[in-house]
């Protein structure tokens, strides 16, 4: 079978659109290959052993994960567990992850975010946000594993607007979604107006290792703070977020927030905010140092844009501020110097507690008709935008300025393409940095009805890849995902340098053994504590018995000393819900209470050689006063002897 041939059964299943609907292929027959078509198949064919040239990170929703892709292929690569618990790897089950997730099951991951140098991707760290539980998560790309859980912010409630990184990663910037009374205090909903706030916070970053700190806040009026976007080149140092609610109101929402014609962009100063907080000019609300921008003149102020607004974006150049009102069927470019001059000016509408309101007319450049229910733009570094059209389940592609002196806004819409369906965020290789690369664009649907395998009544969401090289945007494949995707980051595989194994050299974990004959198993008598260092390589655990004492906390630290790439191994024992799943070179800890008596055998999850099944050992949890016949710890030998010749060492304090 021809290489284009055999690719098109894959593709007539996988139904790219715009080629005529869906239609099952019957087993053994081949639909004919267009030529659009075999282009398509042509574009992301990645043949086995082959690299695709981009990795996708997108958010998982409330699965609380990251997911990795490739592209042009499309295919799923690895999960990246953050806010919950996750078998496959073992997350959240040992007690390093157990500690970083702080007690929560799930998270709501929506807008990954990678770390910048200069504005461009560097490939150190991927920002997530939790929009439940008001936390940022930081993902370390050397080894694809979530290394920090930062939160709950506090005076946050709906960590929504974010992750938002600055050009150099100075900071994270993230924006409250709900308003509420701060520390813990009652008001009632009749009160929400005065006595409800939002706040926008800094999430500081260092710039050795990426360790995240809360470092101001900014207290806002108590608008639902939406999507949010930081400037570059003339705007760096500014940050903008979205807002629905200027209205103020409670109840349903969909009437009580729709009533005002516009809502606010926020233009934050972040750089101003910071000088704010080092001269003191905060004051601490639950331990954080707040700015009240109504007393700090500067930090601040609010732009109306078109009616419940989604997406704020800002362009490669950092001049222009794209908004986009999701009940208007435009998309609004504001020039940042116009901004500028407006606020030097004092050209102000009014304001909202203090905080200065731009003149509309005086920030604007043009509003482009763009189509029903706009909601994100991104870049291609070419001079076009490309705008997610919900209401509409399309993609328009339309120009920037600089524009003609009297231009026609309707002709600035240079190309759409539909999609299936209802597409909520879409993401551009390198669509939000300074150098976008306009080659592939990805549109992250909320529907998949009819385009695949019928699997009952939940349906997978859509992701479709549209090649945007050419003069038109062409659809070329379309891939589905668990629930739910928000954002997404694309990125070139050259940026990033994951490593193959932790080498052995590295480790600092006094805990680890790397040979056979340094695992042990000590037992504190006085605080019926057992502690053992677990030597695991193929195909064998060292020790492979281990003696407990009804009621003893066992800690078990596991090291998997193999020093080669892929040669993993589990640690999943019986009865008691642990399953940690241990690296080459790495040292993970499992504790658990041997409440009940009994054998119980732990074993390898994760296949890891032909004796992978043979990998396994025994908990034994003796009766309560019953003498113990303790194992060495080494070399397989066992001891059946009384408790003062037990070669477990035994400790009394």
């Amino acid at each position: 079978m021809s290489r284009v041939a055999g690719l098109t059964v894959a593709l007539a299943v996988a139904g790219l659109a715009g080629c005529g609907g869906i239609k099952p292929v019957p087993p053994g027959q081949h639909a004919m290959a267009t030529a659009d078509v075999r282009n398509a198949a042509l574009a992301t064919y990645i043949k086995p052993g082959d690299l695709d040239t981009y990795y996708l990170f997108y958010s998982g929703g409330h699965s609380g994960q990251v997911y990795v892709a490739g592209v042009p292929s499309m295919r799923h690569i690895a999960t990246i567990p953050v806010f919950a618990p996750y078998p496959g790897t073992g997350y959240g089950y040992d007690e390093e992850s157990r500690r970083m997730l702080g007690g929560f099951t799930w998270g709501d991951v929506h807008h990954p975010a990678l770390s910048k140098t200069d504005g461009d991707y560097d490939g150190r760290w991927l920002f997530v946000n939790d929009n439940a539980n008001n936390r940022i998560a930081r993902i370390d790309l050397r080894d694809f594993k979530t290394r920090q859980i930062l939160g709950p912010i506090p005076n946050t409630m709906g960590n929504h607007g974010s992750s938002m990184v600055t050009n150099n990663t100075e900071y994270v910037l993230v924006a409250t979604r709900f308003s509420v009374p701060w520390a813990s205090e009652y008001a009632p909903l009749e009160e929400y107006a005065t006595k409800f706030h939002g706040a926008v916070t800094g999430i500081r970053i260092d710039p050795k290792d990426g360790t995240m700190s809360v470092g101001w806040q900014i207290m806002t009026p108590p608008f639902d703070w939406d999507l949010g976007a930081t400037g570059k080149g003339a705007s760096d140092g500014w940050a903008f977020w979205t807002s629905y609610n200027s209205e103020r109101a409670t109840g349903k929402l969909e009437q009580t927030a729709s009533r005002k014609d516009r809502d606010y962009i926020a233009v934050v100063n972040w750089k101003a905010a910071e000088q704010a907080m080092r001269a003191g000019k905060t004051a601490p609300v639950v331990g954080v140092p707040m700015i009240d921008p109504a007393k700090v003149p500067g930090v601040m102020y609010l732009l109306p844009c078109g009616k419940s607004p989604h997406g704020v974006d800002v362009d490669p150049s950092g001049d222009y501020v794209i908004c986009s009102g999701k009940l208007q069927p435009t998309s609004t470019v504001f020039s940042f110097a116009r901004i500028r001059d407006a606020i030097a000016r004092r050209e102000f509408s009014g304001n909202e507690d203090g905080i200065p309101v731009i003149r509309y007319e005086s920030a604007l450049m043009l509003e482009v008709p763009v189509g029903l229910g706009p909601l994100h733009t991104q870049f291609d570094g070419k001079g076009y935008a490309y705008t997610s059209l919900y209401v509409e389940s399309a993609i328009a592609k339309w120009k920037l300025p600089p524009y003609a002196p009297g231009v026609d806004p309707k002709s600035l819409v240079v190309d759409k393409i539909p999609v299936q369906f209802n597409v909520g965020h879409l993401v551009v290789a390198g669509g939000d940095t300074r150098h976008p690369q306009g080659t592939y664009l990805v549109a992250m649907n909320k529907m998949s009805r009819g385009r695949h395998l019928n699997v009952g009544p939940s349906i997978p969401e859509s992701s479709q890849l549209i090649d945007i090289t050419g003069e038109k945007m062409t659809m070329i494949y379309e891939a589905y995902t668990d629930p739910e995707p928000h954002f997404a980051q694309l990125v070139r595989r050259e940026v990033l340098k994951p490593i193959e194994f932790y080498p052995k050299e590295e480790s600092r974990d006094p805990n680890a053994v790397w040979q056979p004959k340094d695992a042990k198993v000590t037992r504190n008598a006085a605080t019926h504590t057992v502690e053992g260092k677990v030597y695991a390589i193929r195909s064998f655990y060292e020790p492979s018995r281990i003696q407990v004492q009804e009621g003893d906390t066992v800690i078990l630290h596991i090291t998997n000393a193999e020093q080669e790439r892929d040669e993993i191994h589990g640690f999943g024992i019986t009865a008691f819900d642990r399953n940690v799943v241990v690296d080459p070179g790495e040292t993970k800890t499992v504790k658990l209470v041997a409440r009940k008596s009994g054998v119980y055998p732990y074993y390898c999850t994760n296949f890891c050689s032909a004796l992978h099944q043979e990998m396994q050992g025994y908990l034994e949890v003796v009766p309560a006063g019953r003498m113990m016949a303790l194992y060495t710890g080494n070399q397989g030998e066992m001891h059946a002897a009384p408790p003062r010749d037990l070669a477990v060492q035994e400790e009394t304090q």
